[in-house]
């Protein structure tokens, strides 16, 4: 089905792994376009509640693949009517946008347009060897898929521009206290720690949590009157789900809900 990725299903967690590992899983067109075609799936897939995404072979990704860059001649291209930037920059944004939680887990390197992909994910947790670098200063270039947008949203302005105009490389650990990544484990623990917290979002109602997730997306560029009408709407949509009624029978019964994620 994919050649560049591969996909497991862990009851209602979607596990999405780049495996490109002679490439240390670079973003080539090829797997470009299959995370695209991956995200998309698990969009409709209603009985996927959580998605984890990763890199197999000791990488998560090494970012461009510019290797791939270098091959000009369509003769050799198998997609010579198609743009890196524009595809990797709609990936960024699905990734962002997915109505489920999602979570990079990250074992080994993030670098350049491979943190951007991190970064997109609503969470990100960290093996102990895990390192982090944004890269692009480093050649004399500026991020260019939304790094510049998700780094301040997620460390901070002041922390994300010495992030990117350094080009500093960080451990897990310094990644943790700058608040890039929300949890570090030994790398034999990272899958089951990662997994756990996958299934507890899983167990949670999806569609409050989507429309949870949408609306703080989107709060940066609203006034707080106009993201409390998108509040009410989002709303209104939460009050017709099944998981709505079962959360107010549960409190009601002084229980445990048991979301189905309708």
């Amino acid at each position: 089905m994919y050649k560049f990725i591969e996909t497991e299903r862990h009851g209602a967690v979607g596990v999405i792994a780049l495996n490109r590992p002679e490439a240390r899983n670079a973003l080539g067109m090829g797997l470009t376009i299959e995370l695209r075609r991956a995200i998309k799936e698990a969009a409709a897939d209603t009985g996927l509640r959580a998605l984890i995404l990763t890199g197999r072979g000791g990488a998560f990704s090494a970012g461009a693949d510019v290797k791939e860059w270098a091959n000009k001649s369509e003769g050799d291209n198998p997609w010579p009517d198609m743009n890196w930037v524009e595809e990797s920059l709609k990936l960024i944004q699905e990734v962002h946008g997915l109505m489920k939680p999602t979570i990079a887990m990250i074992d080994g390197a993030a670098v350049g347009a491979g943190l951007d992909l991190a970064l997109a994910c609503d969470f990100r947790y960290a093996s102990d060897r895990s390192k982090f670098i944004c890269s692009y200063t480093n050649v004399g270039f500026s991020p260019d898929c939304g790094g510049t947008w998700l780094m301040p949203r997620v460390m901070g302005l002041e922390t994300a521009k010495r992030f990117a105009f350094t080009g500093e490389l960080w451990m897990a650990e310094t990644a943790l206290e700058n608040r890039l990544v929300s949890h570090v484990s030994p790398r034999e623990e990272l899958f089951n720690h990662t997994l756990a917290f996958a299934q507890q979002l899983a167990a949670g109602p999806t569609v409050a949590i989507g429309l949870a997730k949408k609306l703080m997306n989107a709060s940066f560029t609203r006034s707080l009157a106009e993201q409390q009408i998108e509040e009410v709407a989002a709303g209104h949509i939460c009050g017709t789900t099944k998981d709505h009624a079962e959360g107010l029978a549960a409190a009601n019964e002084r229980r445990v809900p048991n979301f189905i994620g309708a």
